[in-house]
């Protein structure tokens, strides 16, 4: 019986969207790590990007802001003019000092002190979704269950009202999924010209809309302070100065999608990867000791963002490439989650992998993620409250994934309860 070639270099296209709604290419990525670890990626509407895919380049670069820079072209694979960039540059699109300049006004909130004082009602938030949403004996997950864990927890801590939930949602949706039909409409990123929006994050004709949202909400905080984090933001001061009003919106906007997208897809891909390996299910329903060790391997299995950009600041050499100033580099922390070199059995999806120093959170980088606390804790709960009906959950259908190389989005995600 002849036995099917694996793929070759030359069919890998890191690019091909349509590919990635089929879900990771990880035999690509497998390749990658063995035999171009350092591998120049063409681009039919871009000028091409070098991907790292191992695990101690991806950290090495993340670590040496200096050489691979997230200021000088931003985050975004796209191709921008400067004047552009500096218009879209939140705090994840900066580097150190201007980095630490702005995470200095919001870290306090996301102290693991901070974030645990709302464990309990994080607990009571969960339970009452949860009960509700699993009563049923058919469910979107996705719908029901992912998006509303973590946006209510976001509307707490940003002082959003609830019943806004839904339509900030969809705002993020159309921007980080702005390369999907179901979520961009007639903006999708490869398809339209979105020129006249490159001014705006994801170029996005959804920005203004996130931005006169926030604007309204930090109008009424500044009448009316309280406790959250979109007053922190309107009374912050910065090397002595308020944040600009544009400075507000960007992070407004980086708070309320980044706060949402990633534990959504986390939680959804998670649940995903428990339902198709039932042993460990059963492994994790059986000894509930081991949900922490569970929660950093859905991380690790499954992160949330597939790669960020950096661009190279001076030309260097790596594995034998030669990397220019100015090129795009990508950073393929789903690759690296995967590394052989690093990880023992890494396609073996283990609830009790320990050790596990994975990438998800940007490990050892200026930019390691400020809400990693609050998602590992949200997580955690997350199963804890699953636990009872976690062995009785089946697929009703077939997963739809969001079109995009940089979210690992399930747009849609049927179950039912047993």
């Amino acid at each position: 019986m002849a036995v099917a070639a694996g793929p070759s270099l030359a069919d890998i296209d890191l690019t091909d969207l349509d590919r990635w709604a089929q879900g990771v290419p990880h035999d690509w990525f497998a390749l990658l790590r063995r035999d171009a670890p350092v591998f120049w990626q063409e681009e039919g509407r871009g000028r091409g990007f070098w991907s790292l895919t191992r695990y101690d380049d991806v950290l090495a670069a993340s670590k040496d802001w200096q050489t691979f820079s997230a200021e000088v072209g931003g985050t975004s694979l796209m191709d921008l003019a400067p004047e552009h960039v500096e218009s879209r540059k939140s705090m994840l699109d900066s580097d150190p000092p201007g980095h630490t300049r702005l995470r200095a006004i919001v870290n306090k909130a996301f102290t693991p002190k901070a974030i645990n004082a709302y464990e309990g009602r994080i607990q009571t938030l969960f339970r009452e979704v949860l009960d509700e949403a699993l009563a049923e004996p058919e469910l979107d997950f996705v719908d029901s269950v992912a998006v509303e864990l973590p946006m209510r927890i976001l509307c707490e801590l940003m002082g959003v009202p609830l019943e806004d939930r839904r339509y900030l949602v969809e705002l993020g949706n159309r921007m980080l999924g702005n390369t999907d039909p179901d979520t961009a409409g007639e903006f999708v990123a490869d398809q339209a010209d979105l020129s006249p929006y490159a001014h705006l994050p994801f170029s996005s004709p959804a920005a203004p809309e996130m931005f006169a949202y926030a604007n309204r909400l930090a109008e009424q905080r500044r009448r009316s302070p309280r406790d959250d984090l979109t007053t922190r933001l309107v009374q912050a001061e910065a090397d002595g100065d308020r944040l600009s009003e544009h400075e507000f919106d960007l992070f407004f906007l980086l708070l309320v999608t980044a706060g949402n997208e990633t534990t959504r897809h986390a939680m959804s891909n998670g649940l995903l990867a428990l339902m198709e390996h039932p042993e460990q299910s059963e492994r994790l329903v059986n000894d509930p000791e081991l949900v922490p060790t569970a929660v950093e391997e859905i991380l690790r299995w499954t992160p949330s963002l597939l790669h960020f950009r950096r661009t190279a600041t001076r030309d260097v050499e790596l594995r034998g490439e030669q990397i220019r100033a100015g090129d795009k580099v990508a950073l393929w922390y789903v690759s690296g989650n995967r590394d052989e070199l690093h990880f023992a059995d890494p396609s073996r999806f283990d609830v009790g992998r320990d050790p596990n120093r994975h990438l998800a959170f940007g490990l050892g980088s200026p930019h390691y993620c400020l809400g990693a606390h609050l998602a590992r804790l949200e997580l955690r709960i997350w199963l804890e409250e699953m636990m009872p009906t976690l062995g009785r959950i089946e697929l009703a259908g077939p997963p739809r994934r969001l079109r995009s190389n940089f979210f690992h989005g399930v747009k849609s995600l049927p179950i039912r309860v047993r």
